[in-house]
């Protein structure tokens, strides 16, 4: 009987733990897919101070993640990925010139769409959109588009290719 107790003690606990560890993973994800976007809508928008800032803000989010709340796996791919996107938006921050910004965001967007992906940890519908011009993709926060790589030149120019349905 005391084994039997114990043993659900142990499952219960660890139960408790795994979801304290994914709500952890979920919050700090997010907060991450947030300043993604954030980047993301000053690229749109053409404005190469506030997608300067916002990176900065991404970069925050990586290295403030709290990666031991992912599992083994997770870690691998969080881990690989976040590398190229903290590369890419350390450029983006020390770019003064929203072209070569643009340049910098294809790879950073290329990880992030790996690990909303891979992770699926997102609070909310988030939208994987593809602009056949730049034949580039990128995550959007709403369906309809907002073309990071053209701006104003062409802001709606692109398709939703897929949903990656909110958990």
């Amino acid at each position: 009987m005391k084994r039997i107790l114990l043993i659900i003690t142990i499952l219960t606990g660890t139960f408790i733990l795994t979801k304290a560890q994914s709500i952890d993973a979920k919050k700090g994800f997010n907060k991450t897919l947030q300043a993604y976007f954030d980047t993301k809508n000053a690229l749109a928008k053409d404005d190469v101070r506030l997608a300067n800032m916002s990176a900065k803000g991404l970069t925050i989010a990586l290295t403030t993640f709290p990666v031991e709340s992912l599992s083994a796996t997770q870690q691998t791919v969080w881990k690989t990925q976040t590398a190229q996107i903290i590369k890419s938006a350390d450029a983006i921050v020390l770019q003064k010139d929203l072209k070569e910004q643009r340049k910098s965001f294809w790879p950073l967007s290329s990880a992030m769409l790996k690990l909303a992906k891979e992770l699926k940890l997102n609070t909310n519908d988030v939208y994987v959109q593809y602009c056949p011009m730049a034949k580039k993709s990128w995550l959007n926060e709403v369906e309809a588009v907002q073309n990071p790589f053209y701006g104003s030149m062409m802001y709606d120019c692109g398709e939703v290719t897929e949903t990656i349905a909110k958990k």
